[in-house]
């Protein structure tokens, strides 16, 4: 049986990525930051030694993309690079194979079409400079990765746009969403299957992209999210919600290399669907 550690187990994806192996029977290691503190290059190196893993999901993540800017720019640092660095030559030194999670955020949002795996990247905000600086910590440690980007995430455990819409509708009968930056919603559980799909189909090593199918504002995704709820939804403008963080304005990032590996990707609309009436 393959060996397989996860770091990050207990966020919004190293926790479904759990419940999903355990669905299927798999057995795994999987630590949260107290566990396996990834900035501690040493902690890492003796956690590998030990374990000797041959697969390495690599969920930890610093995600407070607004944080990132100030107060948290050094941990966003310290995690997105140099913990990912850590990771990967620790799963270089005994030969696992290694699952890395970026961003939309490498891109700057300014292109009119979908964003190709090997189109130039440009980040504009610390977050996506830290996970960019991650991917190349990655493809500079090691041969066998999969990097996978992947965008507007939303699962059970942890904060996500859905639950902020969820909570928000309760108390208001009105509520105004931006209607001008678009991308593609991606839901934890889509996601942790193309990881495991990537690894136990053998899929050839490099960079991928994965969220849902179908693109949409935020304004958009927050219709579908309530489409059922008694609130009325209107769309406005960005400059309406300042934020300290740049956000890219059209993030789609193209799905054609993750489709091509036989991977049946849900429309982000019967994702959502799907995981309302999980929760």
């Amino acid at each position: 049986m393959t060996k397989i550690l996860i770091t990050g187990a207990n966020g919004q994806l190293g926790s479904e990525l759990r419940n999903l192996l355990d669905e299927r029977g798999v057995a795994y290691d999987a630590f949260d930051s107290k566990g396996l503190d990834i900035t501690d290059k040493q902690a890492v190196d003796t956690k590998f030694d030990v374990l000797k893993p041959e697969v390495v999901y690599h969920c930890a993540a610093y995600t407070a993309v607004d944080n990132a800017e100030d107060e948290g720019k050094k941990a966003n640092w310290k995690v997105n690079e140099d913990g990912t660095r850590n990771v990967a030559e620790a799963a270089k030194r005994v030969g696992a194979k290694m699952v890395y999670i970026s961003t939309d955020y490498v891109f700057d949002g300014t292109n009119p079409d979908e964003y190709q795996v090997d189109n130039p990247t440009n980040p504009k905000n610390e977050y996506g400079k830290a996970k960019l600086a991650g991917e190349q910590a990655v493809k500079e440690a090691l041969d066998d990765y999969y990097i996978i980007r992947t965008s507007w995430v939303f699962g059970k455990c942890g904060k996500n746009f859905v639950y902020t819409m969820l909570r928000l509708a309760k108390d208001h009968d009105k509520l105004t969403v931006v209607n001008d930056q678009f991308g593609r919603p991606t839901w934890t559980r889509t996601l942790a299957e193309f990881m495991i799909y990537l690894v136990d189909s053998n899929q050839p090593f490099g960079t991928y992209q994965l969220s849902n199918a179908g693109s949409c504002s935020w304004y958009e995704f927050a219709s579908e999210i309530l489409k059922d709820k008694e609130v009325e939804v209107s769309p406005v403008p960005s400059e309406t919600y300042p934020q300290k963080a740049y956000r890219p304005r059209h993030s789609i990032m193209s799905l054609d290399k993750a489709e091509n590996t036989g991977f049946k990707i849900l429309s982000w609309q019967d994702a959502l669907e799907q995981f309302l009436k999980e929760i």
